[in-house]
């Protein structure tokens, strides 16, 4: 078990008159490869010119896209609109659905969120694949909503509610927070989640840093000061940067999930100040531009 998997959505942005290759699992499963970690993406995409256009980026980054992958007639698209403070606004074109076990080995960790956690039918094999690695895996989750995809908000919030208590991991912004729960302060929810299953529940909070909740206590980090282009990406780099942290401290896998429950607040700030880094270098950046290895050593190092 030296490989992770991830499990969603990929899709063609279309922003203006450029087009990039996105999606918010996507994007995590190439984060993490282009700093030399194994991984497998399985998704749901067309044999067409959008669809190879994805899979030659993801062969690229050095994921593997998992067999099966291409089994719709349409590519999925998402027409982006940056706002004048580099927020990004969704409207999508896409069906999600999978078929089948993935023909991988038991994976190390295994990630999911955003649509593929919520969207029919394919939500429904998602959940059940998080059922089975859990055995043998770490089970990752960012909810990443995308209210326009969203029809029945109250189903939708079950779904995210039994995800993160299935979760060892769960990544989750202000924004989402708000959505899925607007009467209640992000942090109280996040605190609240941490108590319902996971090892840890980071919240992102832009501009006002992160913070994280793990059986210890807590961990809070402050912003890197950058100049934003667009937020595009920057929770799946933060996500990446994460998972890349914890993989380093070998708290992945399901034997180690004892051990991940008990990490120390030093050893999760220092996770938070890694995504943190990876998820500031991604904003600097038009696109979901994330980092290599070298990108983020060149920004840790000492001048």
């Amino acid at each position: 078990m030296t490989r992770g998997l991830v499990v969603g959505e990929s899709l063609i942005d279309i922003v203006g008159r450029d087009e990039h290759v996105g999606g918010s699992p996507l994007n995590v499963a190439v984060g993490l490869a282009r700093l030399g970690r194994d991984v497998d993406f399985l998704t749901h995409i067309g044999d067409d010119l959008h669809g190879r256009r994805i899979a030659d980026y993801v062969k690229a980054s050095g994921a593997q896209l998992v067999p099966g992958s291409t089994s719709t007639s349409r590519t999925p698209t998402s027409v982006v609109t940056i706002a004048d403070d580099g927020s990004a606004a969704y409207t999508f074109d896409l069906e999600w659905q999978l078929s089948g076990t993935p023909e991988v080995g038991p994976p190390l960790f295994v990630h999911t969120g955003s649509i593929a956690a919520v969207r029919e039918p394919g939500c429904l094999a998602v959940a059940a694949l998080l059922d089975t690695y859990r055995v043998s895996a770490t089970v990752t989750f960012d909810p990443n909503v995308r209210p326009s995809l969203i029809g029945d908000r109250d189903l939708a919030r079950e779904r995210i509610a039994h995800l993160v208590e299935r979760s060892d991991i769960v990544k989750v912004s202000d924004d989402d927070l708000r959505w899925i729960d607007p009467e209640h302060d992000p942090e109280w929810i996040a605190r609240a989640w941490s108590a319902s299953g996971p090892a840890i529940v980071a919240l992102t909070m832009g501009d006002q840093g992160s913070l994280a909740f793990c059986s210890a206590g807590e961990a809070r980090v402050a912003a890197r000061p950058v100049r934003v282009v667009d937020t595009v990406g920057a929770g799946d780099a933060f996500m990446v940067g994460l998972l890349d942290t914890l993989w380093e401290m070998d708290l992945l896998g399901a034997e180690r999930r004892a051990a991940l429950g008990r990490i120390e607040l030093d050893a999760l700030t220092t996770a938070l100040a890694a995504a943190s880094l990876s998820s500031a270098l991604t904003v600097a950046r038009a696109g979901a531009d994330l980092p290599d290895r070298a990108a983020l050593r060149a920004q840790s190092s000492p001048p």
